[in-house]
């Protein structure tokens, strides 16, 4: 009914008809289940950006759909104004709002959150075997000079950045940090601060009187801290979290002494990245925005490339990294130290890794977009067939950016970038790499010709009462969503399934905390908190979501608060360590501020929503 409400909008816009395309898709999913919906339909959508970006309808596109002409039946009236039905070339004035409309009709269930059935589970865990041995051929086939290349280039890049980390890392400048995230020994949020295994490669950088205990007084502690040989050290625990119907994602979740020695490098190496003006330009991690005005650019102009990796994370080989930190011995100790070595895979056991890291290591995100630069200004210094040199690098400030695995990279070296990328391992995914048209794509935003067509995606299954606070949730989102871009006529059959499950529904601010809908009218209050300042306030849902009860006390509780403050940048005092925790306690913080965090910590078991007065702005 949801696809239905959307077609017919969409249609609208176009001036034209869905409704032998809503017939379709009835008759399909009836018989192929939601397979269509979550897959084939995505599929084709594929095929149509591709199409867009060769210019022409190809015959191994649309497979599975009849045709008329040079194009599909199915959705014939949006392709129509996009190419030419008889020859299926691309028309000289494609029409955006068709572009959008035939993305948001396949893509609208492309991201649903479904767990994959086992079958696709296990082929998601073979194929992690599989991009083992991969990542491990690719690096005995690579030649010496291909490596001298990386270093040559990588030094040039980063040589005043990584002498910074080493720098500090030499000095001991790192703080340690827990996450509130599972770990391969199973330690809950808190209890993390009471570990009783260390690996002795950890010794030589990241001492355990150093990173286990508050200060020296407490150096009985260690007796019962288990110091772990290299060859007995637990593995990384590989697990599948849900993605799509289609395949699930592949993790790792690192043992909690990892994990907890890779958020002390990680501050280090952030820092020194936003300090380098050619590398805060080149290099994203928090802001997506240059990424997605790059993507923009180049569907206008068409000199900017946009180019996605499949299995990023999985293809940079711990060789690499090595090349990478090669003149750096303190920076590469570290790196190398906090990392795991095995993996206890699923139905395979445990295996040695040849890649760096899988994601759910800390240092899995910055290493990779580091190795991922490197490789593209491999890749253009080929191109303009001259080694690169700080002028020509400063040149490139504005055409070259990485966020993960997706990359802006000029056009003219982009057949060089990709050859490059796949040399050092990577592996570009074609299908959603763009160069030749008008069409980009980058962090979460699509472009046709400069204009937005991004579409709005449906995460979780439609909720049948208001007990499933998590579809709730995720049901107003993205009515939210589909008001901003604009398709209002869906908006208001979905304000009445909303409203038949809340009962109170306001209108609210997006700044509100309160399930309501949002309107470029504004806000309708109900009433007014008195006092000093005048509050809107309406009666509605909010989301409710408490830490679970983990209490923490004694040496452990000291040497989280210590932490903490530490990364807020509060000075800590030797002389602290003769006193007891709570008189330290009490000193970083006032009566009651620390305890909330020492009696509940980590991520909320259950997501609830209550009924209750509260802003709406």
């Amino acid at each position: 009914m949801l696809w239905n409400e959307l077609a017919h909008e969409c249609a609208s816009r176009c001036c034209t008809s869905a409704s032998r395309d809503i017939n379709t898709v009835a008759v399909r999913s009836e018989h192929e289940g939601e397979s269509f919906l979550t897959i084939t339909l995505p599929a084709f959508a594929k095929d149509f950006e591709r199409s867009l970006d060769e210019g022409a309808v190809a015959r191994h596109h649309f497979l599975g759909f009849a045709r008329k002409g040079g194009l599909p039946r199915f959705l014939g009236g949006f392709l129509e104004r996009v190419f030419d039905r008889s020859t299926g070339v691309l028309l000289d004035a494609p029409c955006v709002d068709a572009i959008r409309s035939v993305r948001q009709l396949c893509m609208v269930y492309g991201k649903l959150f479904i767990v994959a059935n086992e079958k696709r589970q296990r082929q998601a865990m073979r194929g992690y075997i599989q991009c083992e041995y991969e990542v491990a051929r690719s690096d005995s086939e690579r030649s010496l000079a291909d490596r001298l290349d990386f270093q040559r280039v990588a030094s040039l890049v980063f040589a005043d950045c990584f002498t910074a980390m080493d720098r500090k890392i030499y000095a001991g400048e790192m703080v340690p940090k827990h996450g509130p995230g599972a770990t391969a020994d199973g330690y809950r949020a808190n209890g993390k601060y009471r570990l009783r295994e260390w690996p002795m490669r950890l010794e030589g950088v990241f001492s355990s009187s150093d990173y286990l205990i508050p200060n020296y007084s407490y150096w009985e502690m260690l007796d019962g801290v288990d110091f772990v040989e290299p060859g007995a050290e637990r593995p990384v625990r590989v697990i599948s979290v849900p993605k799509t119907m289609k395949t699930p994602r592949i993790i790792g979740i690192e043992p909690a002494a990892m994990q907890y020695t890779q958020q002390a490098v990680l501050p280090v190496v952030l820092e020194a990245l936003r300090e380098d003006d050619f590398l805060r330009s080149a290099i994203g991690f928090t802001d997506q925005v240059p990424n997605q005005e790059l993507a923009k650019e180049g569907s206008l102009h068409g000199e900017l490339a946009t180019l996605d990796l499949s299995e990023a994370s999985d293809r940079v080989s711990l060789l690499l990294v090595q090349d990478l930190f090669r003149n750096h011995a303190h920076l590469r100790s570290a790196v190398e130290a906090c990392r795991s070595t095995r993996a206890d895979v699923p139905g395979e056991g445990v295996i040695s890794l040849s890649k760096f890291a899988s994601m759910g290591s800390a240092l899995c995100f910055p290493v990779e977009a580091m190795v991922f630069l490197t490789c593209v200004l491999v890749g253009i210094e080929r191109g303009l067939g001259t080694p690169l040199t700080p002028n020509l690098l400063w040149e490139l400030r504005g055409k070259v950016r990485v966020y993960g695995d997706d990359l802006i990279v000029p056009v003219d070296s982009v057949r060089h970038v990709v050859e490059a990328l796949e040399l050092f391992g990577a592996k570009v995914n074609s299908h959603k790499s763009f160069w030749t048209g008008k069409f980009r794509e980058s962090c979460g935003k699509d472009f046709y010709d400069g204009e937005d067509v991004t579409v709005v995606r449906f995460r979780q299954r439609f909720p049948t009462q208001r007990e499933d606070a998590t579809g709730v949730i995720s049901l107003v989102s993205f009515r939210n969503q589909c008001y901003s871009a604009g398709y209002w006529q869906t908006c208001r059959w979905l304000d009445v399934q909303i409203g038949r499950l809340l009962k109170r529904y306001p209108m609210v601010l997006p700044t509100s905390p309160v399930l309501g809908r949002h309107s470029f009218l504004g806000y309708q209050a109900e009433r007014e908190r008195a006092g000093r300042y005048q509050i809107p306030l309406v009666k509605g849902w909010i989301i409710r979501a408490v830490a679970p009860s983990d209490p923490l006390d004694g040496h452990a509780a000291l040497l989280k608060v210590l932490l903490s403050g530490a990364r807020r940048g509060d000075e800590v005092h030797d002389q602290w360590g003769v006193k007891t925790p709570s008189a330290v306690l009490d000193e970083l913080f006032p009566p009651g501020a620390a305890e909330d965090h020492l009696q509940r910590s980590g991520r909320p078991l259950a997501v609830d929503i209550k009924l209750a007065w509260a802003s709406a702005v």
